[in-house]
């Protein structure tokens, strides 16, 4: 689409929701490990050819998703027009950038610089870690700092997530000595001796910042995290599934890879914050009332926090209630349960198909500041997730006390 068509349907559109963008759900593929098929499809949508099976929603998404089979657009949220006309939301950010971010955050930000996404696979996700921000410049990438928040529903076999090392590999220096010789084997699992885990509790999480190893567990998780695909693998084998070393090298820059081969992965571990002895007490998130008072009938808590890269807050609303939902810049509003109205807009959150939902919408600056009304018409609490990116909450969101 041209920019200036761009611009006249994302400011028709801005203009009759009064500040409001309903999106298409927005559903991510994967080839390596299988689905977990809680995400609300048929049986037969999950299946999606050689390219795999979708196993992850992204919600108000600009981010593009990195496959081994590279499909247009996949990752990134389309916006539902009225008209019906395809919209990108990368598209109507870059030609409405101002209207959407307001003109002071647009400054020195040119996109939302975050990403939603549930995540939903069958085993658990391998051991793997996220490169930090100077390795995933080497190869022209975001770094991808994550939160997660485990989801009230089935949990899966596996619901515990594996994080960093066991301190004393670290302090006796056995990195290399104890990694090294499974990676060049590239078998089994064997590595996750090497790590600790904690089981998934729903309504819980963790923070994790980039360079750190896990494997999440297979708890349907709601992801709040930089806006980025990066990732190197270290694990060979899941549950019987083989996985292609090509994962151990993914986004690691050629040069380093011809010269170090599998010790190249290594020096992109942060090993000391792999190491803490409290990891638990210093990433786990559990939620939090936000400050000041609310309406009978309504909660709303912190549950992703700890960070000034993203942030994000859990409203809740019984039966018959309302609440004016305000925020301090733009942000994504995503209705996991229950049935209302988001301003004039009926949701359902769990009613998807492939092409339509009604439960995503991203919300522009100036209506943050006015507010959104969320209504519960159901007979069950409506459960809606708020979101923002980046240098909004800085000096509101809760930081926890890190304990040495």
């Amino acid at each position: 689409m041209q920019e200036r068509n761009a611009r006249d349907l994302a400011l028709k559109e801005l203009d009759k929701n009064g500040g409001l963008l309903p999106m298409k759900p927005c559903w991510v593929t994967r080839d390596f490990l299988p689905p977990g098929k809680r995400l609300g499809l048929t049986e037969a949508e999950y299946a999606a050819g050689e390219r795999g099976y979708v196993c992850e929603r992204w919600i108000v998404s600009e981010t593009k998703a990195q496959n081994t089979i590279d499909t247009p657009h996949e990752g990134q949220s389309y916006i539902a027009t009225s008209t019906g006309e395809p919209l990108l939301l990368v598209e109507a950010l870059k030609v409405c950038r101002e209207e959407l971010l307001g003109a002071e955050y647009a400054k020195k930000h040119a996109g939302l610089d975050r990403l939603l996404k549930i995540y939903d696979y069958k085993t658990r996700l391998f051991y793997h870690i996220h490169q930090m921000k100077q390795d995933a410049a080497k190869v022209g990438m975001n770094s991808k700092e994550e939160a997660y928040h485990y989801l009230d529903a089935d949990l899966g076999a596996h619901p515990e997530t594996f994080f960093g090392v066991h301190s004393y590999i670290v302090k006796e220096h056995l990195q290399e000595e104890l990694f090294v010789p499974y990676l060049e084997r590239w078998e089994g699992d064997s590595i996750l001796q090497h790590a600790k885990a904690f089981t998934n509790v729903p309504g819980e999480g963790f923070h994790l910042p980039p360079g750190i190893l896990h494997a999440p567990g297979t708890a349907l998780t709601l992801e709040l995290q930089e806006s980025s695909d990066i990732m190197s693998v270290l694990q060979a084998q899941i549950d019987g599934v083989k996985l292609s070393k090509k994962l151990l090298y993914n986004h690691i820059a050629p040069d380093e890879v011809a010269a170090k081969k599998e010790r190249a992965v290594l020096d992109q571990i942060d090993w000391q914050a792999c190491a803490d002895p409290y990891f638990y007490e210093n990433h786990r998130l559990h939620p939090l009332p936000i400050a000041g008072e609310l309406p009978a009938g309504v909660a709303e808590e912190w549950i992703w926090y700890n960070s000034t890269k993203f942030s994000g807050t859990r409203i809740t609303l019984q039966p018959g209630k309302s609440y004016v939902s305000k925020g301090r810049g733009v942000h994504g509003l995503f209705v996991w349960r229950g049935t209302g109205l988001v301003d004039r807009f009926p949701v359902e959150g769990q009613k998807v198909s492939l092409d339509a939902a009604r439960d995503e919408f991203l919300v522009a600056h100036s209506k943050a500041l006015k507010g959104v009304t969320l209504t519960n018409t159901g007979a069950v609490p409506m459960v809606v997730f708020k979101f923002f990116g980046p240098d909004i909450n800085d000096d509101v969101v809760p930081l926890i006390k890190h304990v040495a």
